[in-house]
């Protein structure tokens, strides 16, 4: 059987996702879509608008085979350790190929852009440096350096859009660590990032669908912009805990968190650098809600992005000898799969390269512990009393797709 790959996370899962998987799976030509999704916290520094086993069940239900958890240290890293982990995983699954969305649409250009850098790698950290001394944030130094090489050349990759820089480091990650899988895109439509939800499509961003959630708290206003299977485990998920993750809900904890640690000790959790440990401080001690707390904090040198990936460590404790104390991913932790999925896994079980993990019990090391406690510290967020649910949910099993 052949497998794609995919580097997701579903917050939540919406109709731009199910174009992804289908289109994937019909570019690649793959009996199997296998999906590495990060758990409870995001690459963009947030905790998850609904836990990790709501959102695999959303994926399987939705066009995906087998969904992996992407160990926290990656899953909440920058875009090129996020990249490193999620290539690595699919690396060892037996992936033959990955596909992600971009703006740009067309693989080459990307090519064109690892081959470039490459070969004028001693150049671009020159002016990557230079950049970064006028005081600008690091992803416009990496831009401004980018566009200095690149010119107005068309046939190289357009870095200054956000899944287009995720695509590069994922090419780059594969590519410098000389991996077999093969690298495919397909063009992202209709909605960008931050864009807010447009009634008149039925294609949203995942932030523009949370976005209309908090401020009109109706579901069922968002349901043209999501399959009717994630409406339904949505609804599930709300109906059991009252309400979905998000800053304004975890802050109160945050805060304790901070104002106990004081500045000093703020400088060890992973990301926290050059001073901002007593500005977070103080916005603590001078704000009670969220927003205005990181208004407070962000800046053309800290994006907001940044700062809230400093702000998950500091809330799961995740500290910068945590962070340079691993290398790669050390397993394969399975959170769900389809019929098809588990004969691909079954098939393919003497080839995978890391163990294949399926109870949280078994996750007996450094990283897996990481994975854990993140857990516990999402569910302690989210008002969940039973912490054990990382312990006692098995992997989802979909037995046959539900009919459309």
């Amino acid at each position: 059987m052949k497998a794609t790959g995919i580097i997701v996370e579903y917050n939540p899962f919406h109709n731009g996702h199910l174009y992804h998987a289908e289109q994937a799976r019909k570019k690649s030509g793959a009996d199997v879509v296998i999906a590495v999704m990060s758990g409870q916290f995001l690459q963009r520094g947030e905790p998850a608008f609904a836990d990790k086993w709501t959102r695999c069940e959303m994926a399987l239900q939705n066009g995906v085979d087998v969904v992996i958890e992407l160990p926290y240290v990656y899953a909440t890293g920058q875009a090129s350790d996020f990249a490193k982990g999620a290539i690595h995983l699919l690396e060892a699954i037996g992936s033959e190929s990955f596909c992600f969305g971009s703006e740009q649409g067309a693989i080459e250009p990307f090519l064109n852009s690892y081959a470039l850098l490459t070969a004028h790698r001693a150049e671009y950290e020159r002016l990557i440096h230079e950049a970064i001394q006028t005081g600008i944030s690091y992803p416009k130094a990496l831009n401004n350096a980018y566009k200095a090489l690149t010119g107005s050349d068309a046939g190289f990759a357009d870095l200054s859009q956000p899944n287009n820089i995720l695509g590069y480091h994922y090419i780059e990650a594969a590519k410098n660590n000389r991996f077999a899988i093969r690298p495919l895109t397909i063009q992202r439509i209709a909605a960008n990032y931050h864009d807010p939800v447009n009634k008149d499509l039925t294609i949203a961003s995942a932030t523009g669908i949370r976005k209309a959630f908090f401020e009109e708290g109706s579901l069922e206003e968002l349901s043209r912009f999501m399959p009717a299977a994630s409406i339904h485990s949505l609804v599930s998920f709300h109906e059991l805990h009252g309400r979905f993750g998000s800053w304004e809900l975890f802050y109160p904890k945050l805060r304790t968190i901070i104002l106990r640690e004081r500045p000093e000790s703020l400088k060890r959790f992973a990301e926290v650098t050059e001073g901002i440990e007593n500005l977070i401080f103080e916005a603590a001690k001078k704000e009670a809600y969220f927003e205005p707390f990181i208004a407070r904090i962000k800046s053309k040198r800290f994006t907001r992005t940044r700062v809230q990936r400093m702000l998950t460590h500091i809330y799961t404790g995740f500290t910068w000898e945590q962070l340079r104390s691993f290398e790669k991913p050390a397993y394969l932790r399975l959170l769900g799969m389809t019929e098809t999925g588990r004969h691909y896994l079954h098939a393919q079980k003497k080839n995978i390269e890391l163990p294949l993990v399926s109870r949280a019990a078994d996750l007996n090391d450094a990283m897996g512990g990481l994975d854990i406690h993140a857990s516990y510290m999402y569910l302690s967020g989210m008002g969940i009393s039973d912490l054990q649910k990382e312990y006692s949910t098995p992997p989802f099993y979909l037995a046959s797709k539900p009919a459309k």
